[in-house]
């Protein structure tokens, strides 16, 4: 069996349209404006495709994620990971575990773990008890930290597919 790994981190800004939820992990964040982008800018779920990507050899997640929301419409970023998922099958490799770091002033994540570890369990189809998920308020530090978005880093491992 082989095994890599691959990095992926995003980073969006709290927007200001009432109307756009704000989601992070495939979770919706009642009371809180949504990101700034042409999708639903989940910070988790775009990290999380440029993951699987690179720990298959793959190109950003952006080349597609640009076709299917500026030319087809698609907002959801649960799509983009399907297609993320599609690639990293069609090389022959299958996820092993999944790691998320967030860092944000707000929202507090910690609540929501549970339900984010659910979603993304649901998206891949990995075990939830796969899937760690972690928060930092980043110590005021930097524009994230001081409340002005979030960052979200994933790591995932994936192994040789049984073909």
């Amino acid at each position: 069996m082989m095994f890599r790994v691959g990095c992926g981190q995003d980073v969006h800004p709290f927007g200001t349209d009432p109307q756009k939820p704000l989601m992070i992990g495939g979770v919706v964040f009642a009371g809180m404006p949504g990101f700034v982008g042409n999708s639903d800018g989940d910070v988790v779920l775009h990290a999380l495709c440029d993951a699987i990507e690179q720990a298959i050899g793959g190109d950003s997640f952006a080349l597609y994620a640009d076709q299917l929301c500026l030319e087809k419409g698609v907002t959801d970023s649960a799509a983009y990971v399907d297609v993320a998922l599609q690639h990293m099958r069609h090389a022959g490799w299958e996820l092993n575990n999944i790691g998320v770091s967030l860092e944000c002033q707000v929202p507090r994540i910690m609540p929501h773990v549970e339900h984010m570890r659910e979603r993304i369990s649901s998206l891949t189809g990995l075990g939830s008890d796969a899937i760690g998920i972690t928060a930092t308020s980043g110590e005021g530090l930097s524009d994230v930290a001081r409340g002005a978005g979030v960052a979200a880093h994933v790591i995932v491992s994936v192994i040789t597919a049984d073909l």
